[in-house]
């Protein structure tokens, strides 16, 4: 039988849609209860399933199912597969009506409360029915959630070249870092201050090994300093602007977060000099995925907003 004939008569997409509910349930029983359908139905299409492709698709043991390395290969094609459809049904609401959709966004908490949050604002003004969905959470735990096609984009830092070939990178802008401190700080108040006088300062910094962290840490290694005895440790913005607010802290933050947050007046910038000059911000997608509109147009407005930030460095 010819390939064509095997997928098209033999091969549904129901099939698929089984075979990855009994792996993500890790269980045909499980799977059967999530679908509402018999346990026979499910080893029934299994079965169908191994029989039409000529191979093993599931490992079956008292600890449940796993796919074998056939399965896995056939469930990252029908994972595309149910993803194009989806965002075809999307194409579809749009063409239908063009102010609604969704948009899912994976970021840092940095960009988040900062470049993300003014694009959103923009965008959410001039089409108030488009939904965001917005993932926040550490750099170097965001690729699987772009992976997976759990969101439709991430925007991050890039961190050197891409080893990822099915990743697509557009560069946005270059982002600066500055040292912040409370409006009541009397540090704000210097014209000029070295880092080394900082040093004996209440900070408040990422863990050293997260993604942001190294990037600190690079900033005081250049000027021949070691980590600083940091006060609080957290990567939460919320924590470290309320302590910032208070004037007894410091801290080093994306000097677009006070350009682009107005709502940060008790923020202000200490006048240091920091050598990690920029680090490239931009947005990854999956090459081999098709975007629907609504995640093009919010694209379009990260572009325009990137632009009109960098006139005004």
């Amino acid at each position: 039988m010819e390939w064509s004939e095997r997928i098209g008569r033999r091969i549904k997409l129901r099939d698929l849609h089984i075979l990855l509910a009994v792996v993500q349930c890790k269980s045909m029983a499980k799977a059967a209860e999530h679908l509402a359908i018999s346990k026979p139905v499910i080893s029934k299409t299994i079965t169908d399933l191994e029989h039409v492709l000529g191979v093993r698709l599931l490992e079956r043991d008292r600890h449940g199912a796993e796919p074998t390395i056939y399965g896995a290969a056939l469930l990252k094609r029908g994972t595309t597969v149910f993803d194009e459809l989806r965002e075809s049904v999307k194409d579809i609401e749009f063409l239908t009506n063009p102010k609604a959709g969704v948009v899912r966004i994976a970021c840092n908490p940095l960009l988040a409360t900062g470049f993300v949050s003014a694009v959103i604002e923009r965008l959410s003004q001039r089409y108030p029915r488009i939904v965001f969905h917005l993932v926040a959470a550490p750099s170097e735990t965001l690729l699987p959630e772009l992976s997976e096609r759990n969101v439709d984009l991430m925007i991050t830092r890039r961190f050197g070249p891409i080893a990822d070939e099915q990743l697509a990178f557009e560069f946005l802008f270059d982002e600066t870092y500055v040292v912040a401190a409370g409006a009541q700080s009397p540090w704000v108040r210097r014209r000029r201050i070295k880092l080394a006088d900082l040093m004996s300062e209440s900070w408040t910094l990422p863990p050293p090994g997260s993604a942001f962290g190294l990037l600190v840490m690079e900033a005081f290694r250049a000027n021949g300093l070691d980590y600083p005895c940091t006060t609080v440790v957290t990567l939460s913005p919320e924590v470290r602007n309320r302590l910032l607010a208070t004037g007894r802290f410091l801290a080093i933050i994306p000097a677009s977060i006070l350009r682009l947050s107005p709502g940060h007046p008790e923020i202000k910038i200490v006048p240091v000099e920091l050598p990690t000059a920029h680090a490239p911000i931009g947005i990854f997608t999956l090459k081999n995925r098709s975007l629907n509109p609504i995640v093009r147009l919010f694209i379009e407005h990260a572009r325009e907003l990137a632009k009109q930030f960098a006139k005004r460095k």
